[in-house]
């Protein structure tokens, strides 16, 4: 793959690491993702702030302290983008692993709506310099090297969650451990992490700000960067089949975070905790692990997607919407439990299907523009959905008419793509259907 146009230097120009020089900063990142993805405590964090630890009440947790997240992700997202490159990776990793220990400490010992809300602005960061994580890693191996490191590091962060998930369930179910207990094992879990980040090693380029040519470093100036990422996004998004997954990819990540940020709250009306035995760890653990499989299987699905992309876009969003509004409507724990699973299985299948179809003819500098867009697109969509449905200053509607809002907005984005879906396809037949006609008329003789 070389680069395009825009930096014009290709992503690994520079001495990157030969032979097995790649082995260590891979195990090491490996490692961190794993510590920094176990936290048994998360899929219990609604139950823990609705209990006596923190004792805040539902309105207080749904409609004043999660939104804090969406906004300070938002907010952080471009800043962190920049800085990430600019400061080549290392120091924002630790920035995140440090983030993480304050998350979890403040979730031990801070008390009140104010510090709880000050919480998730540092969670906000955690997810935000999330991008640290898996493009450090680009800096350090060989452009063939990339999609196994990229498997490596992706599938480290989903076994330690998948892990972390199944510990947190036997231990509340099993051993009968307290919440609190789980927070000590995910801070521990996370300081480790943070102590493991200190020993990979600092790389030598980046992407848009640091780049090796002929053995030197080079710095660019940020407002060639910035000119130059402005000319790419005119380039990448004047493409009509980028233009298309892209929009998707925003849209439904958007009502994605937002069934995810409150699937937790949904559940506890639907089983309230402090009387019944609940599973939310099995059921995230499940989850993700068949949405792996899923995603392993996208490899082998054959499908012209370019002629049927839009089409099963439309038919998949509607099965998510139709699981969300399951999810919503039957007040049975086990039936929500089953619809979210399929809703997290077909969202995963779908994102990676859009990922590959972005990325393909990408360099890794426009992949990286267009990931960090569509995100912020997906943020903004969503910051402007809490404000309505779910801030306090807003409607702060109640749990179970958000998600009948969210099953909603993924039927619309359905509808609209089943009919540009239909109108590509019979475009493409007429297309097909002219064709033959052309190629058999004579051509034109020539007047002697």
């Amino acid at each position: 793959m070389e680069a395009e146009a825009g930096l014009q230097v290709p992503p690994l120009s520079g001495r990157a690491p030969r032979g097995r020089c790649w082995v260590l900063p891979t195990a090491l990142l490996c490692l961190y993702g794993f510590f920094a993805s176990l936290r048994p405590s998360e899929p219990f964090l609604t139950r823990y702030l609705l209990g006596p630890d923190k004792n805040l009440t539902e309105t207080q947790v749904f409609n004043e302290i999660y939104p804090v997240w969406t906004y300070s992700y938002l907010v952080l997202l471009f800043p962190v983008f920049l800085a990430t490159d600019y400061l080549r990776y290392k120091p924002v990793i630790l920035l995140q692993g440090l983030s993480l220990i304050v998350t979890w400490f403040m979730l031990l010992y801070a008390q009140g709506l104010l510090a709880i809300q000050f919480l998730e602005f540092f969670y906000g960061l955690v997810t935000a310099t999330e991008i640290a994580y898996y493009s450090y890693i680009y800096s350090i191996v060989d452009l063939n090297l990339y999609q196994k490191v990229t498997s490596y590091c992706r599938s480290a962060t989903l076994v330690g969650y998948t892990v972390g998930s199944i510990c947190g369930q036997v231990l509340v179910s099993v051993a009968n451990w307290s919440l609190f207990s789980l927070n000590v094992i995910s801070l521990t879990s996370v300081s480790v992490a943070f102590a493991t980040a200190w020993f990979l090693p600092m790389p030598q380029k980046s992407l848009f700000f640091h780049h090796v040519l002929r053995g030197q470093e080079q710095k660019v100036e940020i407002s060639k960067v910035l000119r130059e990422l402005w000319r790419d996004f005119l380039q990448c998004y004047s493409s009509r089949p980028m233009l298309c997954w892209s929009v998707w990819w925003a849209f439904s990540t958007c009502g994605y975070f937002q069934v995810i940020n409150y699937t937790q709250g949904l559940w506890e009306m639907v089983l309230p905790s402090q009387r019944f035995e609940i599973y939310n760890g099995g059921v995230e653990a499940v989850s993700t692990l068949l949405g792996a499989v899923a995603v392993f299987a996208v490899g082998y699905i054959k499908v012209s997607w370019a002629t049927w992309g839009e089409v099963a876009l439309a038919l998949f969003s509607f099965l998510i919407a139709a699981a969300v509004y399951v999810m919503d409507t039957v007040r049975n724990i086990w039936v929500c439990y089953a619809s979210y699973v399929i809703f997290r299985i077909v969202y995963m299948l779908l994102i990676t299907i859009a990922t590959f179809q972005i990325a393909t003819n990408l360099s890794m500098e426009r992949y990286a523009l267009v990931f960090g867009i569509n995100t912020f697109i997906a943020l903004a969509l969503q910051t402007l959905l809490t404000l309505i449905v779910v801030d306090s200053s807003g409607l702060g509607l109640n749990i179970f008419t958000q998600f009948m809002i969210y099953a909603s907005y993924f039927a619309a984005i359905s509808l609209v793509f089943l009919v540009s879906g239909i109108y590509s396809v019979m475009k493409n037949y007429r297309r097909q259907e002219e064709m033959p006609s052309s190629s058999t008329a004579s051509p034109p003789q020539c007047s002697e």
